[in-house]
């Protein structure tokens, strides 16, 4: 079996470029030649030691590549086609696919419940930031991508377009809605384009990085809030009348995001929640109207499998929406470990960084 070049977490504080075998595919799985990847928030979480993960682990789980092999017994693809697989490769077959929760395959365990079972990639298996990946369960996961589209145009559809769109769906947005997205990085910018497609017509986009805000217009937020300039929650209600919006969406993961998220809804409003939180929550009585206000508020993980995929591609295809300019730098994989220290100190502009073998 022959060598490949792969990002390997060490341990915190240490991702390296190092060799590593070639992967083995079984007889559902494909072995994919990345031709383009890209490195996610939750991968500088791991590189901070502040998402475990086991040391010599290749990270990364946004795959866009060329299916180098197939399992015995994958039917439907061929050799040399091009295909995305999401972050999350559900099986199709586990309790929690047939309840309807992809997101959710694997995280069952004879211990009890565990999250984010269904992310696989750069977590539970050798993820992508490297030559070669396998995907498991190939048939539920590959999705061939269109022949006008471009490597970077569906770059994002395998984490944040389908995480921060899934904000906007989970949230229920409609025809006329308001929409608050509190924070403008790359999950909160799909949310905020996520919010258009589903017919808001007031959305506010809140941010502190004036390169954020300005995306966020670009992407379908009508109004922007910089929140390092005046108070957002005002700000907010001052834009909806008083009124409060329909649904308000977190994408950070902090406490004073979500305190905000919450004091912003009307009442009925929905409270959608997409960022990862490292600690306890605490929800403010007067934000949560004592329990009385009839909110809601709703979790999601970022939904996967081929089906997901050809829908979000065919959002691109469409000429819906275009998120090829949130890759604002390009690496090759042999400088992944520049790219990292550019990404995790957000230095230069960067929202996400292309990474090509």
């Amino acid at each position: 079996m022959g060598k490949m070049r792969a990002a390997v977490f060490v341990e915190p504080g240490r991702i390296v470029l190092d060799d590593k075998p070639v992967p083995d595919v079984g007889p559902l799985d494909a072995l994919v030649r990345i031709t383009t990847t890209t490195i996610c928030g939750t991968d500088v979480h791991i590189l901070k030691g502040e998402y475990p993960v086991a040391r010599g682990l290749t990270v990364g789980h946004e795959p866009v590549g060329v299916i180098e092999k197939l399992g015995s017994a994958v039917r439907g693809y061929r050799e040399g086609q091009r295909v995305i697989a999401g972050a999350i490769t559900p099986s199709g077959y586990s309790n929690a696919c047939l309840c309807g929760f992809h997101s959710q395959d694997g995280a069952g365990t004879a211990h009890g419940w565990k999250p984010m079972g269904g992310w696989k990639f750069g977590n539970t298996i050798d993820g992508c930031q490297a030559e070669f990946v396998r995907v498991p369960d190939a048939m539920a996961n590959l999705a061939p991508v269109p022949d006008n589209l471009s490597d970077e145009q569906v770059l994002m559809c395998p984490d944040i377009m389908s995480t921060g769109f899934a904000g906007a769906q989970s949230g229920e947005v409609k025809i006329g809605d308001a929409v608050a997205v509190m924070a403008q990085g790359p999950i909160g910018l799909c949310a905020t384009a996520g919010a258009k497609l589903m017919g808001a017509t007031t959305i506010i986009a809140v941010d502190r990085l004036p390169e954020r805000l300005a995306m966020a217009l670009r992407l379908g937020a009508t109004h922007v809030v910089d929140a390092s300039r005046m108070e957002a929650v005002e700000e907010i209600q001052r834009l909806t009348d008083g009124r409060g919006v329909d649904v308000s969406i977190e994408a950070l993961g902090l406490q004073e995001t979500f305190t905000a998220a919450l004091r912003v809804l009307r009442p009925g409003g929905v409270l959608s929640s997409l960022g990862v939180y490292s600690s306890d929550l605490t929800l403010p009585l007067s934000a949560f109207a004592a329990g009385l206000g009839d909110h809601k508020i709703i979790t999601t993980l970022c939904p996967g499998g081929k089906e997901r995929m050809r829908r979000l591609m065919a959002v691109i295809a469409a000429g819906a929406v275009d998120l090829s300019a949130l890759v604002t730098h390009r690496y090759k994989l042999d400088d992944i470990e520049a790219a990292y220290d550019l990404f995790a100190n957000q230095r230069d502009g960067v929202f996400k960084v292309a990474i090509t073998p």
